[in-house]
């Protein structure tokens, strides 16, 4: 078949009344119908809760000396920190867990009365205070901590009593709470 024929095929051109109308191949591309859409909104609530946390807590101090001698742990303190978010601030607090620091050895019938250790904290502001039954605030603040918390020291000091030569332990309890 000749070329004018294969055009002629793909586009033929017919003479109607002195109109000239081209018939030929149609491109078709698809596409996606359009779509319905519709929207919404939705409210984002974060509910920060009230939160405090005593972290770094020296795990155990020796006051040594000879009966009759006042000795503090001087440049070994007590050390804490404290971090809450809490707007009015906290409390800390110290109570011994038992009446008395028992000996190590056994068959030692001494004791120390826990009442014997005395600490001095941010709230004893330089006077130490002597431990009771009851917790007795070491600490307090009337606001939140630094965010990455606030360091507490605790100083003790004790006035050897006359007790046989031995190791008196005893656990003391720190309480952080918010106010």
């Amino acid at each position: 078949m000749s070329r004018i024929r294969k055009a002629c095929i793909a586009c033929a051109c017919l003479v109607l009344a002195g109109t000239v109308t081209t018939v030929g191949t149609l491109a078709c591309t698809a596409s996606p119908a359009m779509a319905d859409t519709d929207t919404g909104s939705t409210e984002a609530h974060v509910d920060v809760s009230s939160s405090i946390v005593l972290t770094d807590l020296t795990s155990s101090f020796t006051l040594s000396g000879a009966p009759g001698e006042t000795v503090t742990t001087g440049a070994t303190p007590v050390t804490m920190t404290v971090t809450t978010n809490n707007f009015a601030g906290y409390n800390v607090t110290v109570v011994p867990r038992a009446a008395n620091l028992t000996p190590a050895i056994s068959g030692n019938s001494n004791v120390i009365p826990s009442t014997a250790l005395e600490v001095d904290g941010p709230a004893q502001g330089g006077a130490y205070a002597h431990l009771t039954s009851n917790p007795l605030v070491v600490a307090t603040k009337a606001s939140p901590s630094s965010p990455g918390g606030d360091i507490i020291t605790n100083n003790y000091r004790i006035t050897i009593p006359f007790v046989r030569p031995d190791i008196y332990s005893g656990t003391l309890d720190y309480v952080a709470t918010t106010l």
